[in-house]
């Protein structure tokens, strides 16, 4: 398949032979992917590895199916499919079950393919492009940062507190002015009674 660009390269497409991960640019920028840790990242890699053309929903996360790609810690990878699951770049299409049912994920960029196998509702709750539904909220006022300056400015400094002056207080104190009267030897304790 010649596109016109490679008439005169005779055989180079341009890159190494093999297939690859198409992965948008609107994945790659939006704030709901900067803001996945590291091992979600991974994780999104490896299911966006698997997809090819007509298997959207049949994507692999499984222990044992990572651990042949170098994945070592089911803790990691359960983590990784949470964040992801929650911030709408992946969608379960079957619950796995033990002993030997893994579960079945969609990557959300492309259109769910229909095939057959699906939980019951599954195909219905998938959403496309969920991930854009699920940017991390930022302020209203913006993301700069604050002044950190007193609200009132800098200018000369009072010579009051702003709730006025300090009152003296005249009431008797209930420490005893030679210390507390839990902390008193206890040779004085015996002489008393």
């Amino acid at each position: 398949m010649s596109n016109g660009r490679n008439r005169g390269r005779k055989g180079d497409s341009g890159r190494d032979p093999g297939g690859f991960v198409a992965l948008p640019w609107a994945v790659l920028d939006c704030p709901a992917y900067a803001a996945l840790s590291h091992p979600a990242r991974s994780l999104l890699m490896e299911l966006a590895r698997q997809y090819v053309r007509d298997n959207n929903g049949r994507l692999l996360a499984s222990r044992a199916y990572l651990a042949t790609r170098g994945w070592t810690s089911a803790d990691v990878i359960q983590r990784a499919k949470i964040e992801l699951l929650a911030a709408g770049f992946i969608h379960e299409t079957v619950k796995g079950q033990r002993p030997n049912r893994a579960s079945w994920y969609a990557i959300t960029w492309q259109a769910l393919d229909r095939l057959d196998g699906y939980d019951a509702g599954a195909a219905a709750t998938f959403v496309r492009s969920a991930y854009k539904k699920n940017a991390p909220l930022c302020p209203s006022g913006g993301t700069e940062r604050p002044p950190i300056a007193p609200s009132h400015g800098t200018g000369d400094p009072c010579s009051v507190p702003s709730h006025g002056t300090i009152r003296p207080s005249f009431e008797p104190s209930p420490v005893p002015s030679h210390g507390h009267h839990l902390e008193m030897p206890s040779a004085v304790h015996r002489t008393k009674h």
